[in-house]
C-alpha cells in the first residue's frame, strides 16, 4: 500500500500541474469604463448578420453573456442562474433592458443558437423575452475583438477538448460601455436590477431604485451591493428633519385655528 501510494504522487502532482496550466491567463480583466466596439458584425439566430451596435439605443443598458454552446458545465450552469435571477423579477429583455448571449467558440453555429434560444427562453416562462434575448455567433475576428474589449480572458485546453474560461454577467449601458461585472453563476435579483439601473444612470426604473443606489454601492468583495454608511446617514438625516419640518407645521397649523376660533374679548 505504501509503495503504491509513494508511486501515485507523481501522478498526482502531474494532475495538478496540468490543471494549473490550462487555467494559465484564464479569468476577467475588468474594463469598467472602457466602450465595446459598435461595428463588430456577428450573426443573429436566424442567420442574419447584424452589427453590435445595433443592440445599444443609447438609453436602455444591456445585459451581456459570454459562453459556448457546447460547453459540458459551466456555461449551462450560468445560464441556468441567470434564469433562476430573473424569473422573480418584473423586468423582461426587450423591455427595460436587452439580453445578448453570444457564442465564443467561431465553429458554432446560428442553428445552435436558435435551438438554445428556444430553450431558455421557454425556461424563463415569459415568452416576450424572444424579442429582447439574442443568441449571436460570430468569427473569430469580431469574438476575440469582443472578448478583448470586455477583458474575458479564455483558452483552448487540448488534453481535456474544452474551452477553459471565466463566467460572469458584464452590464453595458445604452452607449456600449461597460459599467458592472458580477461574477457570481447565479446573482441575486436585487444585484442584477442595481446593476442595470446603474448602468442606465437611473433611464430605467423608480425612484426607489435609485435611492437605493444612493444608500447603497457595490462591493467587490462580496460581489454584491453593500449599504454605503455615510449616504444612509444623509438620507436618514433628510427624513428626519422632513418628519420634523412636518410635525412642527401641523402643530402651528393647528395652534393657529385655535386661535382664530378663541372668542374676541375686546370691548
Amino acid at each position: 500500500m505504501v509503495v503504491s501510494l509513494l508511486a501515485g504522487r507523481p501522478a498526482a502532482a502531474q494532475v495538478v500541474e496540468q490543471a494549473q496550466q490550462a487555467y494559465e491567463g484564464v479569468g476577467i480583466d475588468q474594463r469598467l469604463g472602457e466602450v465595446v466596439p459598435a461595428d463588430l458584425v456577428f450573426r443573429n439566430e436566424t442567420g442574419e448578420a447584424v452589427e453590435l451596435g445595433a443592440y445599444f439605443d443609447g438609453t436602455r443598458p444591456v445585459l451581456l453573456t459570454l459562453v459556448y454552446h457546447t460547453c459540458p458545465m459551466l456555461c449551462n450552469t450560468l445560464l441556468d442562474g441567470l434564469i433562476g435571477t430573473l424569473k422573480p423579477m418584473d423586468w423582461t429583455p426587450g423591455g427595460e433592458y436587452e439580453l445578448l448571449t453570444i457564442s465564443f467558440n467561431a465553429i458554432d453555429t446560428p442553428e445552435l443558437a436558435a435551438r438554445q434560444k428556444a430553450r431558455y427562453v421557454a425556461q424563463l416562462g415569459k415568452p416576450d423575452a424572444a424579442a429582447g434575448w439574442h443568441f449571436l455567433t460570430g468569427d473569430e475576428a469580431a469574438i476575440n475583438a469582443l472578448t478583448e474589449a470586455v477583458g474575458f480572458n479564455y483558452r483552448w485546453a487540448e488534453e481535456q477538448q474544452e474551452f477553459v474560461h471565466p463566467a460572469a454577467l458584464i452590464f453595458l449601458s445604452g452607449e456600449g460601455k461597460i459599467t458592472r461585472y458580477l461574477p457570481d453563476l447565479k446573482p441575486r435579483p436585487r444585484d442584477v436590477r442595481a446593476s442595470l439601473v446603474e448602468a442606465s444612470e437611473g433611464a430605467v426604473g423608480s425612484v426607489l431604485d435609485r435611492v437605493f443606489l444612493y444608500c447603497f454601492q457595490f462591493d467587490p468583495e462580496a460581489n454584491s451591493y453593500a449599504l454605503h454608511a455615510v449616504n444612509a446617514m444623509k438620507i436618514g438625516g433628510f427624513l428626519t428633519l422632513l418628519a420634523l419640518g412636518s410635525m412642527l407645521f401641523v402643530l402651528w397649523r393647528r395652534e393657529t385655528r385655535k386661535q382664530r376660533s378663541m372668542p374676541d374679548f375686546q370691548t
